[in-house]
């Protein structure tokens, strides 16, 4: 067995270190770039078979925002997963919704799309970088300093 000294193994877990940082922002970029594509695809259902309607804001928590409306048809709906890109809803507001008919769960604020979540998820994916990247660089500078 090869026996590593103390600065091949500090070396080592530096190296380690480096990567495990260098992973965690390409995690963090994929989710923002899912997250993103999700948006899109969810709003290219909506548009592919338009349903509009007035909704009036029946709940609104930190992870989402319940609508109630009527389709043509009289039907009430409440999405249980909430309305898409809800930004600035209260409780008892009345807004323009646009839905999938054919799949009223599936509703978003109207005039509203995925350009919304270009600049959270796009100052959340910085944000990490600029964590990200000054540590990588440290760890990879005490890693050649050894």
């Amino acid at each position: 067995m090869v026996e590593r000294t103390r600065e091949e193994r500090r070396r080592l877990a530096y190296r380690w270190a480096t990567r495990l940082l260098l992973a965690a922002g390409a995690v963090i970029t994929a989710f923002g770039v899912l997250l993103v594509v999700a948006a899109w695809t969810e709003d290219i259902k909506i548009d592919g078979a338009i349903g509009k309607a007035n909704a009036e804001v029946t709940a609104v928590s930190a992870n989402r925002t319940v609508v109630r409306f009527y389709s043509p048809d009289g039907e009430e709906h409440t999405p249980e997963t909430g309305v898409l890109y809800p930004a600035d809803l209260r409780v008892g507001d009345h807004v323009q919704v646009e839905y999938q008919q054919d799949n009223p769960e599936l509703v978003r604020v109207a005039g509203r799309g995925v350009f919304v979540t270009f600049l959270p998820v796009g100052i959340a994916v910085l944000a990490a970088w600029a964590v990200l990247a000054p540590a990588t660089w440290w760890v990879r500078r005490r890693g050649r300093a050894i």
